[in-house]
């Protein structure tokens, strides 16, 4: 989730991976979701698909995945999503009906034969199930990748995190990190090559707004809580909070209203977050329980996860003391 038109707006630039050092507070749910997806489109599902027709696929992109944090000086702190705030729903329910009518597309597809299709619509139906949620979670204790349970928005907790100084980054493909408060956050983590950083404080310099101005642009254009001003997109929000300097002033102009406009503002002004954590930074992970976990427990393809747990042994290896024990 996120606001796209947000990059627009936000400074950002890529950097290379050796360039950067320290504790990323990665949006588990956003990470997760996209190894998820990715490993069911590519991936024959009888590699991920236990007897009883379980999928686990996750375990598969968490394998995968890790290593580019462990090849790197690279801490990653996994911050898990709470429950979802009411103003949410809305769009949860516009997404549950959208899976259902990839889930209806997926049926035709499969009755057809059509193997692309198939690909496609199984990677689009994805959700995060409590037994992946479970699994996701265990297997991470068992790499001890530290994890930290947010009451509600994960990236709202991770933003918090760096800001008090106890991660440097937060990890995200959502824009909306910026609007939380996050000062540098990583993109891009999921991909190939190096990251995007997304950096606030240049954000909030080059538009000569506070970040209060900034989240009153945000709702103007619409974000995960809120539908946008209709005809204003990133540029002419960015226009209009300058004229009026602020949300209500922009408004008030045009003749406008955004429902829920004082709770979305607030939501991201002051978000439920928590201080109640607390995690190591440097790892001890059991490498054998880890694949007997995924391997022997969860029935996942040996030859399919060889070479992520092969890369985060070398990186136990080859890294040192610094981080791990």
């Amino acid at each position: 989730m996120g606001n796209a038109a947000l990059r627009d707006i936000a400074v950002i630039e890529e950097v290379p991976f050796d360039e950067i050092e320290g504790v990323v507070a990665v949006d588990a749910h956003n990470w997760l979701y996209r190894y998820l997806t990715t490993t069911v489109k590519w991936t024959n599902s009888d590699i991920y698909t236990t007897a009883d027709g379980t999928e686990v696929a996750n375990l598969v992109g968490i394998v995968q995945g890790l290593p580019k944090f462990f090849e790197n000086d690279v801490t990653p702190v996994m911050v898990f999503d709470g429950g979802p705030s009411e103003l949410k729903e809305d769009e949860i329910e516009s997404r549950r009906e959208q899976r259902r009518s990839y889930e209806e597309q997926l049926e035709t597809a499969r009755e057809e034969g059509d193997e692309v299709a198939i690909a496609q619509l199984e990677s689009r139906t994805q959700r995060l199930t409590p037994t992946i949620q479970e699994t996701s979670r265990e297997l991470l204790r068992l790499l001890d990748v530290p994890i930290v349970e947010a009451p509600a928005e994960g990236e709202a907790q991770a933003a918090h995190m760096v800001r008090h100084g106890d991660a440097d980054y937060v990890g995200s493909e959502d824009y909306d990190a910026l609007l939380f408060g996050a000062p540098l956050t990583l993109r891009q983590l999921t991909s190939k090559g190096d990251p995007e950083l997304m950096d606030l404080e240049a954000t909030l310099e080059e538009h000569d707004l506070t970040l209060e101005q900034l989240i009153d642009a945000a709702i103007l254009i619409g974000t995960d809580f809120n539908e946008g001003v209709s005809g204003i997109g990133p540029k002419t929000a960015i226009k209009e909070i300058t004229e009026h300097g602020d949300l209500w002033s922009v408004l008030e102009a045009r003749g406008d209203t955004v429902e829920y406009g004082d709770r979305v503002r607030q939501l991201f002004r002051d978000p439920n977050v928590t201080d109640d954590y607390e995690f190591e930074t440097t790892l001890d992970p059991d490498l054998e329980a880890a694949r007997e976990y995924v391997c022997d427990e969860w029935g996942v393809d040996r030859d399919e996860v060889a070479r992520g747990f092969e890369r985060i042994e070398e990186s136990v290896t080859q890294t040192g003391l610094d981080r791990w024990t």
